[in-house]
């Protein structure tokens, strides 16, 4: 059985890395944050996985990795969809999207297609 609630605690560390991937959290951004998980259902572990990481002030790389990890565990889910227009609307807030950001939107599709591409082949072989 899949863990959604823990997809979602992910979803908050995805978050955390790419408010964080320009080197500083924005206001703009936290503003932005408050505004998507205003009605969200998986706000409360959202919240708590993007302070928690920000509280142990964790990387941009190791968060990012630990989320793709996850992800890759979790398996092919639509929901990845709405992590990528999470990822754009927080990074959007601040002066639009920066090189930084958009390379961790452009990897988190990239890197899990990837990696369910050699799960797939591997299960072929």
């Amino acid at each position: 059985m899949k863990n959604t609630e823990k997809l979602y605690e992910t979803l908050g560390e995805l978050l955390y890395a790419i408010a964080k991937a320009d080197g500083l959290i924005q206001d703009e951004e936290r503003d932005a944050l408050n505004e998507l998980l205003k009605n969200h259902s998986w706000a409360s572990e959202i919240r708590w996985s993007f302070n928690y990481e920000e509280n142990q002030n964790a990387t941009v790389e190791e968060t990012y990795n630990k989320v793709i990890n996850y992800c890759h565990s979790y398996g092919p889910t639509a929901e990845y969809e709405e992590f990528i227009d999470a990822m754009k609307f927080i990074a959007n807030a601040s002066n639009g999207i920066d090189e930084d950001e958009s390379k961790i939107i452009n990897s988190f599709s990239k890197d899990l297609i990837e990696r369910f591409q050699r799960d797939l082949n591997l299960q072929t072989i």
